[in-house]
C-alpha cells in the first residue's frame, strides 16, 4: 500500500546537475540514516553540515543542506554555487 520510495541499502547520491547558478546533487538516506535525520532536526529545518556529515553523508566541501522534500523526506536536496572549490568550500570569485 506503501507509496513512499525505498529505502537504499548504502546512501545512494545522485550525479551532479545544474542550473547556470548553482550545482546540485541529491542524496537518499538508508533508513537507519533518514531516522537519525528525523530525530536530530524534527522535520522543521535543513541540517548543518557537521549534523548531515554524522548521518554518514559524503561530500566535498561547500555543499548546503537547502530543502527538505516533504514527500520523502528521506532524500537530502543539496546544492553549491557554481565555481565553489571542493577543497576549501569557498566560491571562486568571478574573473573580470
Amino acid at each position: 500500500r506503501g507509496t513512499m520510495s525505498r529505502y537504499p541499502n548504502e546512501i545512494d547520491y545522485s550525479p551532479k546537475y545544474e542550473d547556470g547558478s548553482y550545482e546540485y546533487r541529491h542524496v537518499t538516506l538508508t533508513k537507519e540514516a533518514a531516522e537519525e535525520m528525523k530525530s536530530i532536526c524534527k522535520l522543521r529545518r535543513t541540517l548543518r553540515e557537521d549534523e548531515w556529515r554524522s548521518l554518514g553523508v559524503i561530500g566535498s566541501r561547500g555543499w548546503e543542506h537547502y530543502a527538505i522534500h516533504r514527500p520523502e523526506p528521506h532524500i537530502l536536496l543539496f546544492r553549491r554555487p557554481l565555481g565553489t572549490d571542493p577543497t576549501t568550500g569557498q566560491a571562486y570569485a568571478a574573473s573580470a
